[in-house]
Formats: structure tokens, C-alpha cells, sequence
């Protein structure tokens, strides 16, 4: 009967310790933290933090209580606060007040789980530096995170904030700000007070405006809208002077913002309503490298193109332009044009497949006085294999390229010289390679923009751990397959691979969802599985031209993001050729008419 009454007084404490239902912590695991300052608890399963996790810096350690005697590394009274907590990928629904008791935590993490509120002790964790909340159920921030004076990162990503306090611009030495995939309709105008904020994140909201007071961020190098209801930019973000890459995507822009940012280089307007490029918008980009406007409506390229004479990449990719002027050819730095899904006309399709550099000698050709070439200046060096290095590309373009060479490997001075260098695109293009040049890991850091099309490969696995690529062209070489961890590229939306041997649509391309462009024309490709394509929501472009496809499958008209299907040049019957001439929306329409109305739509 005693025993009985032992187990009641046990049990009445249960409020003090881990539950029976919940994964205990291991002693050892809390023994190392108060040795290293550092608790990783990530992935256990917990549904809330044992206590002793809280009392980890208050409470003697139980080894204490049984054994007096310790070995020197095992001075439990000269243990280290608690500095780094993580608890990310738990099913935590809440946090206790008793956060307070580790006052010496800088890193605290909790994205991943499903918290619907914080406690205000969080404001009493002054040292914090990292605060991550992403990935939870948050309906708003207490006033009390507002006053951690030396939080350095607040991620907050993938909520349901609706709106921010006023208070959120007292946060002074905050350099990263993430409010990605949230509810927001509004900004507090205080966000103009973090002066010391470098990245700022805001994309997949409800805003319909941005506040003015964004133009005090003269320390924001990378600001993200992209994914809301923008109709206009403020004219003040002209005086965010440290600006480099502005994302402006899937808006409802109609003009190319005018935004006379000093060192904007990348500017992403795609998948708005803008209709045409204005003289004036265009002469603001005076450092421009990067400029997307796909997926707008543009109808005209105008002669003041050549203002953007920094410009090296120019996507136009499905617009509504018929011509292009000659003087785009004049643009010294340009690299890449992509057109795929305009109407052009008076420009041969096999010439737009060739690459950018053949489109730009036909251009240039076309201009009645040619301006002669100026010689390379004092940038460029000879070097001991007679590889030309353009020390300005690399340094100032971040360009890595030695292309039209016929060479069968890419000398080692000319990765030397790009060494330490955040090198961003990759033209080795024209060339005899018949593997991927094993030191572009170098840039596997920075390098988002590769081409090796006219080569010999027959297999590319070393592009497989340049995980920032965007955009990958092997178009014209000797690929019948790609690697499956390939699809570790979670970041390409492009892919180039015309021109090669593949008999079927690569595999590993339908676990990729990113990917918006995909040009697989003269292949042999004979078949393809509509509903898996029906997985890559953001696919726009699919070029399967020329290839040995005998039927089209209806389903493929459910495909609803396509907005350039290519298709001629195959053997198939139907739809007929007059259909197809008719261009992508026709095609789609009659493909979606031959479903049987039995057939379950996916």
C-alpha cells in the first residue's frame, strides 16, 4: 500500500518533468550543454520543453546529487550558460514563460513547428542575436521581441502574420529581416528605422504598397517583393544606395520601375503587365548586369536598349515582341538573350538555337556601318598557355568565360585567376570538353549561370554540386540522360538541352519544380508522362520540337502554366499542323477537348 502512495507523490510532480508521452532528454546530451553552451534538441518529436531544458543554468545537475566526487572536466559548478538553442522541427504548440531563465542565449531556433503565439519573457533574452520562427502558426509578433537591442537575424517566414507593430523599427542592429509567406496588407512606416538591415525579404504577402519610409535603408543590398499585389514602386527606393538585387516578380506592374538605385545589378520584373520600356526607366539602370522581364507583355524593344551598356544577361522569354533592333548587338557586355515564346519574325528559329553570340553577329550584320572592333584594353593578359583573361569580366562582371576555343579542357590559369572571385556565370561554350571541368566547384557558392553548350559531353554529374544554379545550357552536345541528383539544383528554372541524344524526357526533370523553361528540341524524345508534368506548376516553356513523339496526349492541355508549347517538326497526326500553327493557346485548348469526359480530371 506504501508503494502505491510513493508513486501518487511522484506523479504529483509531473509538472516538473518530462511526461511518459514525450521523448525524455539524455542526461549526457544536457551534461555536454552546460559544457559547450550549446543544446541542439531539433527532430525529437517534442510537443513542448522539458522543464529542465529551461532550468539547465538554475538546478544542480542530478549527477551532483548522487556522486561528490568529480574529475576536473567535470566541475559542474563551472558550467557555461546556455548560449545556442535549437529546437526547430518539434511539434511545439507552445513556449513557456520559463525562456527567461536562459538569459545568455544569442541563438534561438524554433522554425518548423506549430507555435500560434510566443511568450513576452522572450523580451527579457537581451544577448540574442538569431531568432527563428519560420515554418509556424504565428497570427502576430509580441511587442516584447521589439526590444531584443541586439538581434542581429529575425526570421519569420511561412506564418500567418497579418500585420507587425509599430515598434518592430527599434530593432537597430537588425541586419536580416525574412517576412516571406505571410498575410501582410500593410508595412509599419517605423521598418524605415532599421538602418542597419542588409537583406530584406517580404515576398508572398498581400502588399499592395510599399511605405516610403524604405528609402532610409541605404544598407539594404537585397530586397525581395516579389509574389504581391505591387501596382507602383515608391520613387524613394532611388536612395537605397547600397541596393543590389531587387526582386519584383509576379506583381502587377505596368511600367519598368524607374529606380535610379546606384548599384542595383539585378533587377526581376517577371510575370507582371509591364507593355513597354520607356526611355527614362531604361536610362535609370546604370549598372544593370541582370534584367528579367518575362512573362509580360512587352511588344517592342526599343533602340535605347543600348543604354544598358553593363547589361549581361536579358530575359524576354514569352512576351508579345516581333522584332528586335540591330543595336542590341552593340551592348558590350551582353552574354545571353533568351526569346523563347515571342513572335518573332524575320529571324530564322534554327539561328535563335544556335545561342546568343550567333543571334548577335546576324544582328550585328544587319547594321549598314559597322563600328570596328576595338582591341582588347590593358584588362586582358596573355597568359602562358594562350588563354585570354579578362580581368574585368571576372572581377567586375563576375564572368568566367573561355569559349569558341575548340580546346578539350579549360586551362588552370584561367581558374587561378578567378580564384577568390564570386564568380557568377560560367561561358565555356564551343569548345571540345567531353567532361565538366572538375575545379568549377570552386564557384560552387556563387555560380548560378553555366553554359557548355557545343561541347562532346555524354554525362555532366559534377554540375550536380553547383547547388546555386538558375540557368544550365548543354544544348548540341552528346547527353542521352541527366544524373538523378540532379535534382539536388532546387534553385534552376532554366534548363538548355537541344541539340543532344535523349530519346525519352529526362527522368529527374519531373521532380523539379522550380523549373519554368525546359527546351528539349532535336532530340529523338518519343514520349512524355503528362501527369507528372502536371507537377512543375511553374513550367511556362516546353520546347519539344523535332523530336520522334508519334502521339500527343490530351492531358497534356491540363498543363495550365504553359504559355509556349513547341511542338512542330514531330510525326504525330494530331493535332494537325494548322492547329499547331496557331500557336500554344490553340494547341492546349484542342488537347483538352480530346479528354474523354469519363476520364477524372487530376
Amino acid at each position: 500500500m506504501s508503494r502505491f502512495k510513493r508513486a501518487d507523490k511522484v506523479d504529483s510532480l509531473a509538472g516538473f518533468r518530462a511526461t511518459n508521452t514525450e521523448p525524455t532528454i539524455p542526461q549526457g546530451l544536457l551534461k555536454a550543454a552546460r559544457k559547450s553552451g550549446q543544446l541542439n534538441l531539433s527532430g525529437r518529436g517534442l510537443t513542448e520543453v522539458p522543464q529542465n531544458v529551461y532550468r539547465l543554468n538554475v538546478d544542480t545537475p542530478e549527477e551532483a546529487q548522487r556522486d561528490v566526487s568529480f574529475g576536473e572536466s567535470d566541475r559542474w559548478w563551472e558550467q557555461t550558460d546556455l548560449t545556442k538553442l535549437l529546437l526547430s522541427s518539434n511539434q511545439l504548440t507552445q513556449l513557456s514563460e520559463d525562456i527567461r531563465l536562459l538569459p545568455g542565449l544569442t541563438t534561438l531556433d524554433l522554425h518548423d513547428n506549430q507555435l500560434s503565439s510566443l511568450p513576452s519573457a522572450l523580451g527579457e533574452l537581451q544577448e540574442l542575436q538569431q531568432l527563428r520562427l519560420s515554418h509556424n502558426q504565428l497570427t502576430s509578433l509580441p511587442v516584447e521581441v521589439c526590444t531584443l537591442k541586439n538581434l542581429r537575424s529575425l526570421t519569420l517566414q511561412q506564418n500567418l502574420l497579418e500585420n507587425l507593430p509599430e515598434e518592430l523599427g527599434q530593432l537597430e542592429n537588425l541586419t536580416e529581416l525574412d517576412l516571406s509567406s505571410n498575410q501582410l496588407k500593410g508595412l509599419p512606416s517605423s521598418l524605415g528605422c532599421l538602418t542597419c538591415l542588409q537583406k530584406l525579404h517580404l515576398c508572398h504577402n498581400k502588399l499592395s504598397c510599399l511605405p516610403d519610409s524604405l528609402a532610409r535603408l541605404t544598407n539594404v543590398k537585397l530586397l525581395d517583393c516579389s509574389n504581391n499585389q505591387l501596382t507602383e514602386i515608391p520613387a524613394g527606393l532611388s536612395e537605397m544606395l547600397a541596393l543590389e538585387q531587387l526582386y519584383l516578380r509576379h506583381n502587377k506592374l505596368r511600367l519598368l520601375p524607374q529606380v535610379p538605385a546606384p548599384a542595383l545589378k539585378e533587377l526581376y520584373v517577371g510575370n507582371n503587365q509591364i507593355e513597354q520600356l520607356a526611355t527614362q526607366q531604361l536610362a535609370s539602370l546604370a549598372v544593370i548586369s541582370v534584367l528579367e522581364l518575362r512573362d509580360n507583355k512587352i511588344t517592342t524593344l526599343p533602340e535605347q536598349i543600348t543604354l544598358l551598356s553593363t547589361l549581361t544577361r536579358l530575359d524576354l522569354t514569352n512576351n508579345d515582341i516581333s522584332t528586335l533592333p540591330a543595336t542590341l548587338s552593340l551592348l558590350p557586355n551582353l552574354k545571353m538573350v533568351l526569346l523563347e515564346g515571342n513572335p518573332l519574325r524575320g529571324i530564322r528559329r534554327d539561328l535563335l538555337t544556335k545561342g546568343t553570340n550567333e543571334l548577335l553577329k546576324y544582328l550585328k550584320g544587319r547594321i549598314k556601318e559597322e563600328p570596328e572592333g576595338a582591341d582588347e584594353g590593358p584588362t586582358a593578359m596573355t597568359l602562358p598557355s594562350q588563354a585570354r583573361v579578362n580581368v574585368h569580366n571576372i572581377k567586375t562582371l563576375k564572368l568566367l568565360m573561355y569559349s569558341e576555343k575548340q580546346a578539350d579542357n579549360i586551362p588552370d590559369e584561367l581558374f587561378d585567376a578567378a580564384a577568390d572571385e564570386a564568380v557568377t556565370t560560367v561561358n565555356f561554350s564551343k569548345n571540345q570538353l567531353s567532361s565538366i571541368p572538375p575545379r568549377l566547384v570552386e564557384f560552387q557558392s556563387s555560380l548560378t549561370d553555366i553554359n557548355l553548350g557545343f561541347n562532346k559531353l555524354t554525362c555532366c554529374p559534377d554540375i550536380c554540386k553547383l547547388l546555386q544554379l538558375i540557368h544550365i545550357d548543354l544544348r548540341n552536345n552528346q547527353l542521352s540522360d541527366l544524373p538523378c541528383e540532379i535534382r539536388n539544383l532546387t534553385k534552376l528554372r532554366s534548363i538548355t538541352l537541344n541539340y543532344n541524344r535523349f530519346k525519352s524526357f529526362p527522368e529527374v526533370l519531373y521532380q523539379m519544380v522550380s523549373l519554368e523553361t525546359v527546351l528539349l528540341g532535336n532530340n529523338q524524345v518519343g514520349g512524355l508522362d503528362p501527369s507528372r508534368l502536371l507537377k512543375l506548376v511553374h513550367l511556362s516553356t516546353l520546347d519539344l520540337s523535332n523530336n520522334d513523339l508519334l502521339n500527343i496526349p490530351p492531358e497534356l492541355g491540363l498543363c495550365a502554366s504553359l504559355r509556349c508549347l513547341s511542338l512542330e517538326g514531330n510525326p504525330f497526326r494530331t493535332p494537325r499542323a494548322a492547329i499547331v500553327a496557331k500557336g500554344t493557346d490553340a494547341v492546349l485548348e484542342y488537347l483538352r477537348s480530346r479528354i474523354p469526359t469519363s476520364a477524372p480530371l487530376p
